[in-house]
């Protein structure tokens, strides 16, 4: 699974339904609606990957947290703290 978006350097024109007011708004504030969207998209992007991450790898991230209380850490008894 690829972690990171990759810009591709590419554009491509397609068509948002965004509230006037929320337009006017970012117009009137200077803010570039295409860079802020990007930017919105990608991280959301970024959160799902993540989400989709965790619960594919629910099961080991368990069982790995189990041997740890069951066992304590590996080498703990060389912490410094």
């Amino acid at each position: 699974m690829k972690h990171d978006l990759i810009a591709s350097g590419k554009r491509k024109a397609v068509n948002l339904s965004l509230d006037t007011g929320v337009v006017e708004a970012a117009r009137k504030a200077g803010l570039n609606l295409s860079q802020v969207c990007e930017a919105a998209l990608r991280s959301e992007a970024k959160k799902e990957r993540e989400r989709a991450w965790r619960e594919e790898n629910r099961a080991w991230a368990e069982s790995v947290n189990r041997w740890v209380e069951e066992n304590g850490l590996p080498l703990e008894r060389y912490r410094l703290f």
